[in-house]
């Protein structure tokens, strides 16, 4: 069983920064693939960036590519979302997830963290 705490989360100004943290305890941080994703009030669950393993593949949503970038340090068990140019469209909670496969579908993460608000004004 893998627990997964967010933080990084608040509110920020458009064209502000913010980087997400998420913290993993309970298994073997390493060997899991890992997910950031977020859903706005009255969205569905929306893939963001993902990252192997390893942390030697990344791959992100195409509209994400350039502001977002996912990172993760495995000897301290914590995966990184950095957010820059944050506009606020990027309105949401941020979950992290972690599974088995490498996938940019909430199906495809068995273990999901609470979540943490990210709110840009305007």
């Amino acid at each position: 069983q893998v627990q997964l705490v967010e933080s990084g989360g608040g509110l920020v100004q458009a064209g502000g920064s913010l980087r997400l943290s998420c913290t993993a305890s309970g298994g073997s941080f390493s060997s899991y693939n890992m997910g950031w994703f977020r859903q706005a009030p009255g969205k569905e669950r929306e893939f963001v960036a993902g990252i192997a393993g390893s942390g030697g593949g990344t791959y992100s949503a195409d509209s994400k590519k350039g502001r977002f970038t996912i990172s993760r340090d495995n000897a301290k068990s914590t995966l990184y979302l950095q957010m820059n140019n944050l506009k606020p469209e990027d309105t949401a909670v941020y979950y992290c997830a972690a599974g088995r496969q490498i996938s940019a579908a909430p199906w495809g993460y068995e273990y999901w963290g609470q979540g943490t608000q990210v709110t840009v004004s305007s």
